[in-house]
């Protein structure tokens, strides 16, 4: 048999993120069968799975191994099922991976007497890529497997951590009696009995921790350990001492016994090859490295060769490619070296297809779990991808050690809306089949009536047209009850904060011909609408101020950790302008009022004017300046009182997260001085429109001096109250920076970059400052934070795009004093944005010293300046590390901005910020799904960068969420059959909605507000303390 040539590295059968984008087709992609059974013989193939259950498979004798691999994947409803692998041991007694491109029976010399494996194939650096609650059980199982058979060797501490919660999840919060009795009975680790004592310790801290969690926690202790995902295999070197070779993510390593001495980067490596018995590594040269050019090591055999430099093509190309290499062309005569290639989805395409599919919620078993638990697959794009994983409601049921499956139940993808799996017995109860008839109902309305799981925040405790099925678990979304169609967060905790069931048509009355009927009712004029937009607004910045004054106090003010000095000021502050907002809006109603009547529509007259009455208003208001004034006392009050009280902060932690705080609490407090720009805004809106000679245009004018002049008074506080809001809510996002709030710090932008490091591109957040720019990671923690990695000074910083440096598309290297970071954006435009600031900051930054801010000077003394403190190398390590207290951490706001960015890879700027603020929007409108038939009516307030719906104005709190970064607004087509005026389409990959608007006006309104929340703007500011206005 001809000997393989050295084969190369395939890095250029492959592509490196940001080549063009391919399917990788998969056992359940929508749209796509498995692989067709081809005919012939049919043998019975027998799979072990991790929880020691075998099951029995029916295939063709001709079948390649990827389709006994697919039938496995399927019959689990295994989403994530590239991370595994069928091994078997052949006929010479080797261990190996099942190959999904031979044929079976090329592999399997006796298949009915064979027994595969299901394993664990591809072990990733970090847990939280694992975007399935299910694809975690798995993992976790492995674990278990490892540390049991003395693969996965480590010290007693960190043995009895992993088993204690293993235990946890197998028999729940801790009892001593029955967790020593448990332990007694299983063996979980060799030479477990002098542990037991420790482990049962550990298990008495983890109370509370669902199955779910505990397999998190097993997996990030793991992960941290050298010999996490190892397989060895005995090997010499060239003096004949005993190795062992084992290739992981980030390349190939060198262990003597069980400890690593040597390691070789995929980065460093030219070549891998083998020749008879030996195993040779081509490095590329480095001057600085002592090492030979090529690196030979002597294996028991031929074979043992091959195996190994098998598995090291597909960890190679799995982490680090873009898409699977393309099969080499056939050769016409003769081979000439081995033809194997990686057959399957790389990580980054397993990352990208959960992440943008959208998928049931299928229940799964755990075997061994006696705890009262309701796992499913969770969908997670990402945000649920990124927490402490969910369960469901689904009853557990024992099943059989052994079940037969046949052929029959592939998955039938041909429509992904309306396909159905048949499920094996254990998932059935009484003959039926739980996970479908959880999700009929929305099977029944079409693809575009599914839950959107990345998009939609339910926020209320109505979700109308559920099944008996689906109403059964309640979740706390944003610190409330809703029935729950996609997950269950252990605490009561919402799961994400862009996850929650779609409101569908139920949930209010359909309007259609009947609206066009009441519309011709109105009146037309532009005047009219332009005032009705203050009314409405007017609406919602009451309900605002009521958050405060009512629903603050009463949660907050009554308690006796409340200081004196917080009360009074939140009193004397707001209580005046609830009282003349009040009046104002009663005012602006009665007039609206008149304007519309019915039986005089369009007789002009004296009543068909706003002027007079916000000119009126207007004058009354100025008295009220010093509240206004005092906007900022309210919040540095706040802040103090925080700091000095560890309950006032829980108190005001637990109020974010009611159903009426819809947005962070901080935004409440500075709205009156958004809603003056708001008035100002209408009032130009009405003197651009009137004639000179119209009768309201004089009030109007005056009315908008009065305004202005009030505005310009406070334009140059408002700045820096934004800024140091800003602050204060990055505050609760961030952990691990204790000096966040410093005199002179200014918040430019945000968003999510990918950081290349030792184990390739990792998603990281960062923030930039005029100082400092920091960068954090998000793990599947309760608390919803990011985990602060490092921070970069900008003094002296140099920056310089470096895509053809690394080969990744969009980089670039922020070059520090102590330290270099390359970055990759998620597109060209994301690029320019991020180094146009960053250059923008970093003159600043090295011309001057900082601006001074006036409120962060007086009120946080005590921080040290970021100057102070080194700037720190990023641990890989401890990336998504959970917090070492025993106490549950208490949960943070899940859907703040920073958040948002995260799941959406986009960044928002500080501009991006204020014009938001001044584009706030609330009316009436009617919206469609894709494929339902009616329209339905829905009060819609635009704030903060998303839309909140509600049944009406009335309401408290909204019944759902729409954060719009990353969506377009557009027109529909004429091929969209949407025969309406005045409709606009918000679209994100497959999620589509249509709105539709009462006139022109609104319409154009509701498309100037929505893409100034889609449509980031390109210019640069960094703020100091000469801006007078917010641009």
């Amino acid at each position: 048999m001809a000997e393989p040539d050295p084969e190369p590295i395939p890095s250029g059968a492959g592509q490196r993120l940001g080549a063009p984008e391919t399917l990788g087709i998969s056992t359940l992609d929508p749209g796509h069968r498995p692989p067709a059974m081809p005919p012939g013989r049919h043998v019975t193939i027998r799979v072990r799975m991790l929880d020691d259950t075998e099951e029995l498979f029916d295939v063709s004798q001709k079948a390649s191994g990827k389709v006994l691999f697919d039938l496995v994947c399927s019959h689990m409803n295994l989403i994530e099922g590239d991370y595994f692998g069928l091994e078997f041991q052949n006929h010479q007694k080797m261990i190996v991976w099942l190959d999904h491109i031979k044929a079976l029976v090329k592999q399997l010399r006796r298949p009915k007497h064979t027994i595969l494996r299901f394993a664990v194939k591809f072990f990733p650096p970090d847990h939280t890529q694992l975007l399935e609650e299910q694809t975690r059980y798995l993992f976790a199982l492995q674990i278990k497997q490892d540390i049991s058979f003395g693969r996965l060797t480590c010290n007693d501490t960190s043995a009895a951590l992993m088993v204690s919660h293993i235990v946890q999840s197998e028999i729940g919060d801790f009892e001593e009696s029955q967790c020593r009795s448990h332990l007694l009975n299983n063996n979980y680790i060799p030479e477990q009995m002098p542990l037991i004592d420790k482990i049962m310790e550990f298990h008495s801290k983890h109370n509370g921790q669902s199955p779910a969690e505990s397999d998190y926690q097993l997996l990030e202790v793991a992960r941290r350990l050298e010999m996490y995902g190892v397989r060895l295999h005995p090997a010499k070197d060239r003096e004949g001492t005993k190795l062992s070779l084992a290739v992981a993510h980030t390349g190939v390593l060198v262990f003597q016994g069980h400890t690593r001495i040597n390691a070789f980067n995929w980065s460093k490596v030219r070549k891998l090859s083998f020749k008879r018995k030996r195993f040779l590594i081509k490095l590329r040269p480095d001057l600085n490295s002592s090492y030979q050019d090529t690196l030979e090591f002597l294996m028991a055999s031929r074979d043992c060769c091959k195996v190994f430099w098998k598995i090291c093509v597909e960890y190679h190309a799995f982490f680090r490619l873009f898409e699977e290499p393309k099969p080499k062309p056939k050769p016409v005569l003769f081979t000439r070296g081995s033809s194997f290639r990686f057959s399957g989805r790389t990580q980054k395409q397993v990352i990208d297809y959960v992440r943008e599919s959208e998928f049931k919620k299928i229940p799964f078993e755990r075997k061994h779990s006696r705890v009262q638990h309701n796992s499913r697959l969770s969908p997670l794009p990402s945000p649920r991808h990124h927490q402490v994983p969910t369960e469901s409601a689904a009853p557990r049921v024992d099943s059989p050690p052994v079940r037969h499956w046949q052929e029959s139940a592939l998955v039938s993808a041909e429509d992904p809306s309306l396909r159905t799996v048949r499920v094996s017995p254990s998932h059935q109860t009484n003959g039926h089949d739980d996970r479908t008839a959880s999700v009929r109902a929305e099977e029944a309305q079409g693809p575009a009536r599914q839950n959107h799981p990345e998009h939609l925040n339910t926020v209320g405790p109505y979700s109308p047209r559920l099944s008996a099925a689906c109403a059964r678990p309640h979740a706390m979304v944003n610190g409330q009850k809703s029935l729950e169609l996609c997950s269950h967060s252990p605490d009561g905790q919402q799961p994400s904060p862009l996850t929650s069931p779609l409101l569908n048509d139920a949930c209010s009355v359909r309007t259609d011909d009947e609206d066009e009927v009441r519309r011709k009712r109105f009146p037309t004029d532009r005047a009219y609408f332009i005032a009705k937009e203050l009314l409405t607004t007017e609406r919602t910045y009451v309900k605002d101020l009521e958050v405060v004054t009512v629903s603050f106090q009463n949660a907050v003010g009554q308690d006796e950790a409340t200081p004196e000095s917080l009360k009074s000021a939140v009193f004397s502050t707001f209580e005046p302008l609830h009282r003349f907002h009040t009046g104002f809006l009663r005012e602006v109603e009665q007039r609206l009022a008149l304007w519309e009547g019915r039986s005089n529509a369009h007789i002009k007259g004296d009543y068909q004017r706003i002027g007079d009455v916000m000119l009126k208003n207007f004058q009354s208001l100025k008295p009220l300046t010093t509240s206004l004034h005092k906007q900022s006392e309210v919040l540095l009050e706040l802040e103090k009182a925080c700091r000095s009280s560890r309950r006032l902060e829980g108190l005001c932690r637990d109020f974010e997260l009611q159903k009426v705080c819809y947005i962070p609490l901080n935004v409440f407090i500075l709205r009156p001085l958004h809603r003056l720009l708001h008035y100002k805004q209408i009032l130009e809106r009405l003197c651009k429109h009137y004639q000179a000679t119209h009768v309201d245009f004089r009030d109007c004018r005056a009315a908008l001096a009065e305004v202005s002049e009030v505005v310009e008074q406070l334009q140059g506080s408002l700045v820096k109250m934004e800024n140091f809001q800003k602050l204060l809510e990055l505050k609760k996002d961030l952990i691990g920076i204790d000096n966040l709030l410093v005199p002179g710090r200014e918040f430019i932008r945000l968003g999510c970059l990918s950081k290349l490091s030792g184990k390739g591109l990792q998603q990281r957040m960062f923030f930039l400052f005029n100082d400092v720019i920091l960068y954090t990671s998000r793990g599947m923690t309760p608390t919803n934070q990011f985990k602060v990695h490092g921070q970069l000074p900008l003094h002296g910083m140099t920056i310089r795009e470096s895509e053809e440096e690394w080969g990744v598309p969009h980089a670039f290297t922020l070059v520090g004093q102590q330290q270099s970071v390359v970055v990759a954006a998620s597109s060209l435009t994301e690029m320019e944005r991020w180094m146009d600031d960053i250059r923008v900051a970093v003159e600043t930054a090295t011309t001057s010293n900082g601006p001074s801010s006036d409120i962060l000077s007086c009120s946080l003394t005590n921080n040290k300046c970021p100057e102070d403190s080194t700037a720190e190398a990023e641990s890989e390590d401890d990336a998504a590390a959970a917090p070492s207290s025993p106490e549950r951490p208490a949960p943070q706001r899940g859907n703040t901005m920073v958040h948002v960015c995260w799941h959406r890879n986009t960044s928002v700027s500080m501009v991006d910020f204020s014009v938001a603020v001044e584009n706030q929007l609330s009316g009436n409108l009617l919206r469609k799904f894709k494929n339902s038939n009616g329209w339905q009516k829905l009060w819609v307030v635009f704030t903060n960068f998303s839309l909140f719906f509600y049944k009406s104005h009335q309401d408290d709190y909204p019944l759902a969420s729409l954060p719009l970064l990353g969506y377009s607004v557009t027109m529909p087509s004429e091929s969209e059959n949407i025969h309406k005026d005045y409709v606009f389409k918000l679209h994100f990959k497959s999620h589509v909605y249509y709105f539709r608007s009462e006139s022109e006006y609104t319409f154009e309104r509701w498309m100037e507000v929505i893409r100034s929340a889609t449509v980031p703007t390109r210019s640069v500011r960094v703020p100091n303390n000469k801006d007078s206005n917010p641009h």
